[in-house]
């Protein structure tokens, strides 16, 4: 038995650049002419003749969806384990076998133009990202308002919340796997929804020029003496960060921190990079809680070697890394607990 996975995302960039969404199924034959849930239910006990009644039954729901539900102008999501956003596109073509692919994990898919590719998940709220953190790889959006919500955020980039009363299950979404029909009702991937409830803690507790506090925390954690700006104009510097015993041993830091939702553009990473030249400092440090659009993406990878940024999920492991060691004000803001998981077998 080989149930597809997509844990650590080797499919990504692939779907990305080839415009497809699916893949898996690496031991099912082609689907073409299974137009029919039992017709489909057919080709998968062919493929897993040893497998339970109940697996098989997941995999016919699942398979199904891809091949016979799914719809052009379906809103196709794909939470990326590779970056940590969320890329958003509508489908393009319907099931299509790739007999001439050469992996069998990439030969079931759907076609999709891909509109928006570096959503941060912090601009989707929780409920929402709750409904995502399932171990999915066809299911419906079907609470809270998800097929609308999800439409915003294609157009915007922002989730605006659920309209009030308002539940419209019919976006099909793509990640993992599990459930076939409804998110609801899907295997949650624990670890991922804990992570996105702390990152809306840390969005809700730490907003405005509060998160300058959280990161100089984390500084002062990993051992850096820091100087914070006051709030009000700041010329592109939130904090001074240094080693040795007044802070002056390098390397020097300047760090600049974005709160907002929003991608922050070139134009603070070009300010922020002016003044690390105009303090002398060794290296600079945007922290975008909102993410970076791509010019500003692209100019940060290329100052890589002066430059580095974290973004929500980058901002959180260094939390989670150095917590016990933080400033005992900012862990009563940010109360966390340790609990230990019980990790699944990929297979």
């Amino acid at each position: 038995m080989a149930h597809p996975r997509r844990k650590t995302g080797e499919r990504d960039q692939w779907c990305l650049e080839n415009g497809h969404a699916g893949g898996g199924w690496r031991e099912v034959d082609d689907l073409s002419r299974a137009t029919t849930r039992e017709a489909v239910r057919k080709v998968v006990e062919k493929a897993f003749p040893t497998n339970s009644s109940a697996f098989h039954a997941n995999a016919t729901g699942q398979l199904h969806a891809l091949r016979n539900r799914v719809a052009v102008g379906d809103i196709v999501v794909l939470p990326l384990k590779t970056t940590r956003h969320v890329a958003l596109g509508t489908v393009s073509h319907g099931y299509q076998y790739l007999a001439s692919e050469p992996d069998p994990g990439r030969r079931h898919i759907v076609r999709v133009e891909w509109t928006r590719t570096d959503v941060p998940r912090s601009a989707i709220k929780q409920d929402l990202l709750y409904s995502l953190g399932a171990f999915l790889t066809i299911c419906e959006i079907s609470r809270n308002d998800g097929a609308w919500r999800l439409e915003q955020v294609l157009k915007t980039g922002q989730d605006p919340g659920a309209r009030s009363g308002v539940i419209t299950p019919t976006t099909t979404t793509v990640g993992e796997e599990v459930d076939p029909t409804d998110s609801s009702t899907a295997e949650i991937d624990v670890v991922q929804v804990a992570s996105d409830r702390i990152q809306v803690a840390i969005g809700e507790r730490f907003a405005g020029h509060r998160l300058a506090d959280l990161v100089k925390a984390v500084l002062t954690a990993e051992g850096y003496i820091c100087d914070k700006a006051p709030p009000g104009p700041d010329g592109g510097v939130d904090i001074v960060a240094g080693r040795g015993p007044l802070g002056l041993d390098p390397p020097t830091v300047v760090v600049q921190v974005k709160s907002q939702a929003s991608p922050v553009g070139i134009e603070v990473v070009n300010q922020l990079l002016g003044a690390c030249a105009a303090l002398q400092a060794t290296q600079a440090l945007l922290v975008a809680w909102g993410g970076l659009t791509k010019p500003a993406r692209q100019l940060a990878e290329s100052q890589r070697l002066n430059l580095r940024v974290w973004e929500a999920d980058d901002l959180l492991e260094k939390v989670l890394a150095n917590y016990p060691r933080l400033d005992e004000k900012i862990r009563a803001d940010l109360p966390l607990k340790q609990v230990w998981v019980l990790a699944e077998e990929s297979g």
